[in-house]
């Protein structure tokens, strides 16, 4: 018998635009042999389900269900594809939580911490092999006066929210009188600022995940930008980032990876896919934590697609995967 799966998109703050776009290539690539799909899109104003003869149906948050033609829907699993609030700091994995209804992603207690850069990394720091960027964390500007900033760090610095994702708000500062202006831009995009040394070296990232209840590596990518950091338009603007999957490194390299990526997954109990970014710092090559990102893109061009296909399998045998996985933990 098919499972209805609740594919939820949308969200509350800027990237809902990249949550649709996900959704869109989430939806394209389930087996509809398998499961009866449908697309739930939240904003803070309504939870709504679109069929495909355009009738607009509101979901009961009672219980997660729809009503189509006097027949009520309820779903088997969630597959959550929020990126930022409220699917992936936590939020929604709570309600999900409190009605019973099985989701693809971490719970609500991993998302709100690794929506959080520097509890993450304060959870991931004693990790054998793994390094973090000395850093500051401000809850206000008031918290520091730039010479304690000058005093305790040294330039380059990245400023970015703190709870915040897809690197909204995020500068580089060369320069001590660029400072002011880069922590300003970050508090307009969260309450919370993080104010990191910068790493010399290449910039990779790998997608994680369960399988039967094992914790599988994809292949990892390099991220080679023409601008002078991974920002949001780096991310988002054709021809601006080069993507090499699966990455040029040593077997020995990728395997040191794999293990320290996994032991931060297993550290964080996370579930479902995340994707890890990390910096393998010039010259030691030693593997410096960036973030954790617990929803990552699904877009056409996204990484964990393109890292799913290097790995040798089908995109739509891996969202298979994580829904089965979802329904039996």
């Amino acid at each position: 018998m098919k499972k209805n799966i609740a594919l939820v998109a949308g969200g509350y703050t800027g990237e809902s635009v990249v949550s649709l776009n996900s959704a869109a290539q989430v939806e394209k690539n389930l087996d509809t042999a398998k499961y009866n799909v449908y697309k739930i899109i939240i904003d803070r104003e309504n939870w709504n389900y679109t069929s495909a003869d355009g009738k607009v149906c509101a979901i009961d948050k009672n219980d997660f269900s729809i009503n189509i033609d006097n027949e009520k829907i309820s779903f088997d699993c969630a597959f959550i594809i929020i990126h930022g609030s409220p699917g992936e700091d936590g939020k929604l994995q709570g309600y999900f939580d409190l009605i019973g209804l099985p989701y693809t992603s971490c719970d609500a207690t991993t998302s709100a911490l690794t929506m959080n850069k520097a509890y993450s990394k304060a959870l991931v720091s004693h990790i054998k092999g793994l390094n973090t960027a000395k850093s500051v964390q401000l809850f206000s500007r008031n918290d520091y006066t730039d010479q304690q900033l000058k005093d305790l760090l040294k330039l380059p610095l990245f400023i970015k929210p703190n709870n915040g994702g897809s690197s909204i708000g995020m500068s580089k500062v060369n320069h001590w009188d660029e400072l002011s202006d880069a922590i300003t831009r970050a508090f307009n995009e969260g309450s919370e600022v993080l104010i990191e040394e910068f790493i010399q070296g290449r910039e990779f990232t790998v997608g994680i995940y369960k399988s039967q209840g094992a914790i599988k590596v994809l292949p990892i990518t390099e991220i080679k930008t023409s601008k002078e950091f991974f920002d949001y338009e780096a991310k988002y603007t054709d021809g601006v980032t080069e993507e090499v999957t699966p990455a040029v490194l040593s077997e020995e390299q990728t395997a040191k990876v794999g293990e320290i990526v996994k032991k931060a997954y297993q550290q964080l109990n996370c579930k479902g896919m995340v994707r890890i970014d990390f910096i393998l710092e010039s010259g030691n090559n030693d593997f410096y934590f960036i973030e954790i990102n617990t929803i990552p893109g699904q877009s056409a061009n996204s990484i964990i697609p393109q890292q799913v296909r290097a790995a040798g399998q089908s995109v739509e045998e891996f969202y298979g995967n994580l829904i089965e996985e979802a329904l039996v933990n």
